[in-house]
């Protein structure tokens, strides 16, 4: 017996349904400004009803929007975390907060890889950029202070927004308080009557990195601790590095109660660096992390960290975006997404 296939929901359909024009059913669709907010409610409540899902090809080519939003990512560090088999919770994250929101707009995200030392890095990015002509570029750190790639979006009059960066420039900037977060991290370890308390920073290519010992070192000044240079351990985001880096800490004459690292690799290479000279997490070593990705929450014990709003960055980044097309966004100042400090069991007293 051969089935008939049901027919698709059309726009025709949706505006039968709401009672208005194609016009109309376009623009909210779109958008677009100008539509009363209750004959929104009506179309938007007729698409959910029909369940009608536009056509991008057809939206397309029917006006100046390529309805997609794409994101380019580090090449090397992401190919990397995936060949090692360590994950990128941090690109779920972002995926997660950019692909929904994109989604609520009838948008599409790509994600590109792109090798940001590279000296053909501006014909990567005018090849993406001419076969998908996006309508806004999502920029990660640390493409997202990058001037090359910044320059050519720019000559390019391509919107664009820099996650991780509140450097004054083009484009929309949304970041976390990184000097705040690493502040507050440190004064928790200072109210559990911690006094020399290291940091192991990331790397220098990105300005979080240096942002984040700033507040390290604000709030050892303002508890008048001081900021012994020896405590500040430079890693740049690899195991590896938070290996040497947390080895040095501990090799000191008179060494940290506490750590704060500036990712949950280096944090985990800092745990295993405190198993090896038999320190025990919390009683003789608490350590904080940055980043927050799940693995935290199964390591022995269980991490204290910042937790970064990935997800949320991303996704304030894909609306203004979306709204900058619409041209419905004035110039913003840079958006400051809240975080959190999560504590779990690797934080306790000074001296258990």
């Amino acid at each position: 017996m051969q089935t008939t296939r049901p027919r698709p929901v059309t726009i025709k359909h949706v505006a039968a349904e709401a009672g208005v024009s194609l016009q109309t059913v376009s623009r909210v669709i779109n958008n677009e400004p100008n539509v009363r907010d209750v004959v929104k409610a009506r179309v938007k409540d007729a698409v959910a009803k029909l369940g009608y899902v536009p056509n991008l090809a057809a939206r397309r080519l029917g006006g100046s929007r390529s309805y997609l939003i794409l994101a380019l990512n580090d090449r090397d560090r992401t190919v990397e975390g995936w060949r090692l088999g360590e994950g990128t919770d941090w690109v779920d994250q972002m995926l997660l907060g950019g692909m929904l929101k994109c989604a609520e707009h009838g948008y599409r995200m790509l994600f590109e890889l792109v090798d940001t030392h590279s000296e053909h890095v501006e014909r990567e990015i005018f090849a993406a950029l001419s076969a998908l002509n996006p309508d806004g570029v999502i920029l990660t750190p640390p493409h997202s202070d990058n001037p090359i790639i910044i320059g050519l979006l720019t000559a390019q009059a391509v919107p664009f927004a820099r996650i991780g960066s509140v450097e004054d420039g083009a484009g929309f900037s949304i970041a976390m308080d990184d000097a705040r977060a690493a502040q507050v991290a440190t004064e928790h370890l200072i109210g559990l009557g911690h006094r020399r308390i290291g940091f192991i920073s990331g790397s220098d290519e990105y300005a979080l990195s240096g942002a984040r010992v700033e507040g390290y070192q604000a709030a050892m000044g303002a508890a008048g601790l001081g900021n012994d240079p020896r405590l500040v351990g430079r890693g740049d985001f690899s195991f590896d590095s938070g290996l040497a880096a947390a080895e040095a800490l501990c090799a000191l004459d008179d060494p940290p109660t506490g750590i704060i690292v500036s990712n949950d690799q280096m944090t985990l290479a800092t745990l295993q660096v405190a198993k090896a000279r038999n320190l025990a997490v919390p009683e003789d070593l608490s350590v904080i992390s940055f980043d927050d990705t799940p693995v935290v929450r199964f390591s022995v014990p269980p991490l204290t960290a910042i937790n970064q709003p990935i997800a949320a960055m991303t996704a304030r980044a894909a609306e203004l975006l979306i709204q900058a097309k619409s041209g419905a966004t004035e110039p913003q100042p840079p958006s400051i997404v809240p975080f959190e400090l999560v504590v779990r069991g690797s934080t306790g007293p000074r001296g258990g």
